[in-house]
């Protein structure tokens, strides 16, 4: 069973998919397109490729716990591209995910131009590993 996240943005989507035991964030990669159908295309070759078989999409939640219009375009995201994957979807608070990411990239050395091209792959891993802990924690491996 392999798990992919997908930290959906408007001109960068970030992906990381598990490996095979859906236990440790694998591949990794980013999607650069500002259009939507691209991006589901891409994704759901990268579905095949890898034998995904759980789509975990950031839910990005104010810090507050309130919903936004980028909470609400992710939700859209994620039926459409559940519908396209035929695959169920997660929505996951991804609340500082990417700012987590900005910080482990600046303190492996990363300059601001290196970050900016990985560092939405690295939000999804992020994000998958902490999928993946609650998945162990409450026993749904």
């Amino acid at each position: 069973m392999k798990i992919m996240a997908v930290d959906y943005g408007d001109a960068h989507t970030g992906i990381a998919i598990s490996d095979l035991t859906g236990t440790l964030a694998g591949f990794t990669t980013v999607i650069h397109s500002r259009k939507e159908p691209v991006v589901i295309e891409e994704i759901c070759r990268l579905i095949t490729d890898h034998g995904v078989t759980e789509l975990v999409v950031g839910y990005p939640r104010n810090m507050n716990g309130t919903l936004g219009p980028r909470a609400e375009k992710c939700a859209a995201f994620a039926a459409a591209l559940g519908e396209a994957a035929a695959l169920p979807v997660t929505l996951w608070d991804e609340r500082r995910s990417t700012v987590e990411a900005h910080n482990i990239l600046f303190e492996n050395g990363k300059n601001a131009k290196k970050r900016k091209t990985i560092v939405d792959a690295v939000a999804a891993s992020l994000m998958l590993e902490g999928y993946l802990t609650r998945r162990k924690l409450e026993g749904t491996k």
